[in-house]
């Protein structure tokens, strides 16, 4: 299913709903315009965020950017981590609702 190809008919998602595909897009550049949080650090956390909602389109676009924004292969990876961390303690809070 996954396949970068797709992301050409994002065109065609704006042609069928271009208020809302142009809404989008503004508020995605918005948010990753350097602010109180740099660029750098922005697009480690959308790594991060990525990994844990498993988008491999998010995976592959924000690794580039974080890379272009200057991140290492070193603060990837942990950046990596924390997402496995809260991934598996969301697994293991959520396991006190299924036991007495």
């Amino acid at each position: 299913m996954y396949d970068m190809a797709n992301i050409k008919k994002l065109k065609t998602l704006k042609e069928l709903a271009p208020e809302a595909m142009s809404a989008f897009q503004a508020f995605d550049a918005a948010v990753f315009k350097d602010g109180a949080l740099s660029v750098k650090v922005k697009e480690l956390i959308a790594v991060a965020v990525a990994l844990t909602t498993q988008c491999p389109y998010c995976i592959e676009i924000h690794a580039k950017k974080a890379k272009a924004a200057g991140c290492t292969d070193a603060e990837i990876a942990e950046a990596s981590f924390v997402a496995a961390a809260l991934r598996a303690g969301g697994a293991v809070t959520h396991a006190t609702h299924a036991i007495g």
